[in-house]
Parts: C-alpha cells; sequence; structure tokens
C-alpha cells in the first residue's frame, strides 16, 4: 500500500484573487497580503478573451503595512505583456517569488497582485498562492473568499 503524502492544502494557501470577470480598462488588484506566514508565493495570472488590441499587464507591488503605505514595485516581478493582437487570449503567466524578495531592509512586508488591462475590456483573473508555511497547515492562512476545501 502506497502511504499518502501531505495534502497541498495542507502545504499551500490561496492567499488572494482577482475574480475571473470581463473588466474595462483600468487597474484591478487583490487585498494586501502578509508575508510573514508563508516564505514563498506564487501569483497565477489568467487571461481570458481580451478584447481588440487589448493588453494585459501583471506585476506584484509591496508595501510597509496592510493599508499600501509605501507601496512600489518589486523589482523583477512583471509578467511580459499578454496582448490581444499576440495571441495571448486564454494564456496563463505566473510570478513566483520569496518573502525575502520583499525590501525587508526598508520594512516591506505586504504585497498584492495588480493586474492592468488596456486598450479594451478583456476577461481577466488572478490567484496568489502562499507556499512553505512557517507554523501549521498553510490552509488555515486561506483568504476569506475560499469557501471550501475538499481534501481526498
Amino acid at each position: 500500500m502506497t502511504q499518502k503524502t501531505v495534502p497541498m492544502a495542507h502545504r499551500d494557501a490561496l492567499l488572494g484573487a482577482i475574480d475571473p470577470d470581463a473588466y474595462a480598462a483600468g487597474t484591478v488588484t487583490t487585498g494586501w497580503i502578509s508575508a510573514k506566514n508563508f516564505q514563498s508565493f506564487m501569483a497565477i495570472v489568467m487571461a481570458g478573451d481580451l478584447g481588440t488590441s487589448a493588453t494585459l499587464d501583471a506585476k506584484i507591488e509591496q508595501a510597509t503595512d496592510s493599508s499600501g503605505t509605501g507601496a512600489k514595485d518589486l523589482s523583477g516581478a512583471a509578467i511580459t505583456q499578454l496582448t490581444e493582437a499576440g495571441s495571448d487570449s486564454n494564456k496563463q503567466a505566473t510570478i513566483s517569488f520569496g518573502a525575502d524578495d520583499l525590501d525587508i531592509a526598508n520594512n516591506f512586508t505586504h504585497f498584492r497582485l495588480s493586474m492592468t488591462v488596456a486598450t479594451a475590456a478583456s476577461d481577466a483573473g488572478g490567484l496568489v498562492i502562499g507556499s512553505d508555511a512557517r507554523i501549521g497547515k498553510a490552509s488555515a492562512g486561506d483568504a476569506a473568499s475560499v469557501d471550501e476545501v475538499v481534501i481526498v
């Protein structure tokens, strides 16, 4: 009999989301997420149907608190722009980084995923996953929007 490994829900948590929707040109973000309980993170950017000539940019921003104080971009944490002209509809991109990639020396402790749709309304969504929980089961850190965790 094979022994089960630790379920992903005990190792990884869904920390934030940009709900999949048709967004007008503009910027949408997750809430500010504390980096203190996890060692590594992955943002998943999902482009649905991009409007005519539309673009989709995504990046990680960092701040010194949950209100976004001193917000600035996390260096190197941006995707290559997805474009309708580049046949990027219905594609995904990821941004991976660690808690120690934040500007810790200047007390940056929080981050968020920021996505910008430009030129035309487009379908998009995003998720932020936290891995390597520092204490306990990762799923204890799931965002309030997580309605259910099923483990088989």
